[in-house]
């Protein structure tokens, strides 16, 4: 499978929303590590007002804007893997890496 990788902000934006995808936080469940990146897909993630808020302590995803996300991803220099675009496939394949280990 042939891979792109996408660091412009725009490029991801699009990328996601061709997919329903939108940006979200997971808290590290591992002392000593920050909040994970994560693209989910699908309605489910969608927090409703009359649910409970997940809690960050049991490792919930919480959804966020894109400028939040953006700034970690941008603080932390890192890149979305993502198949190379194919005709008539919406493959939701993606990584998160640092831009120096794929590169």
């Amino acid at each position: 499978m042939k891979t792109v990788m996408l660091v412009d902000h725009e490029a991801i934006r699009d990328w996601a929303a061709a997919r329903a995808g939108s940006p979200a936080i997971q808290e590290a469940t591992s002392a000593g590590d920050g909040p994970v990146l994560r693209i989910v897909f699908g309605q489910s993630f969608y927090e409703d007002d009359d649910r409970p808020e997940r809690s960050e302590a049991t490792g919930g995803l919480e959804l966020v804007d894109w400028e939040e996300w953006f700034t970690l991803f941008d603080n932390r220099h890192l890149a979305l893997v993502v198949p190379e675009d194919r005709p008539g496939v919406r493959d939701e394949f993606h990584e998160i890496v640092r831009q120096n280990e794929s590169g």
